[in-house]
């Protein structure tokens, strides 16, 4: 298992004397440091630092712009706000698996989060496909598929959460093979992002299946 430290990088930002745009990011560092955790650290830190530089370049002057939008029309003013936190889901045989939640609101009714993960195989530094856990297995994506539906089918029928009526077709066309991470020594979730698959108010939809 590896210690694992939080990192933040966070600011708000004021125009014409209003707060218009805050933010949060939170990005995983392992504490112990040789070449493996090194391409960790410098990976996480990167993804940090790109989506702080387009906050602070491109949506805060969205947010300036928006806020003389709205106080020209008598519009309420409305602060952009952006949080981005991670879950470490499995840190044990040399894996870490993490998935990691960007939420934006820049004005609407409400925000919209979106999903990322990353399997770490930290015995060589590289990251783990859905490939590499189902080598004897070569149709494996047909096998997930299915699985997926039989689980929304009975979701479905116990009433438990709502999905779009094509969901068969939405399934197919919006499964990405990246889109995993891995919770258990045998077992992964596949997830959709929000809208892939259900109305908002399901959430993100994730679907645990063996490997």
């Amino acid at each position: 298992m590896f210690y694992i430290i939080d990192n933040v990088l966070e600011n708000d930002f004021f125009y014409d004397g209003n707060l218009i745009l805050t933010y949060k990011i939170n990005y995983p560092q392992i504490a112990n440091y040789n070449c493996i955790s090194n391409k960790f650290n410098s990976y996480n830190k990167q993804i940090a630092f790109d989506l702080q530089d387009y906050i602070e370049n491109t949506l805060l002057q969205d947010a300036k712009n928006l806020y003389e939008y709205n106080k020209s029309n008598g519009y309420p003013i409305m602060v952009y706000e952006i949080i981005y936190t991670y879950n470490v889901t499995y840190n044990a045989n040399n894996i870490i698996s993490i998935y990691s939640d960007q939420y934006i609101y820049s004005g609407g009714a409400h925000g919209l989060t979106t999903r990322s993960s990353q399997n770490w195989n930290m015995q060589c530094g590289k990251l783990i496909s859905l490939n590499d856990l189902y080598k004897n297995n070569p149709y494996f994506i047909l096998d997930i598929l299915k699985n997926i539906n039989t689980q929304i089918e009975h979701e479905i029928e116990n009433g438990t959460n709502q999905y779009f009526e094509d969901y068969c077709k939405l399934v197919l066309n919006t499964f990405n093979p990246q889109q995993f991470y891995i919770i258990s020594d045998n077992e992964i979730a596949i997830y959709f992002q929000q809208y892939d698959i259900a109305p908002y108010s399901s959430g993100i939809p994730v679907f645990k299946l063996p490997y």
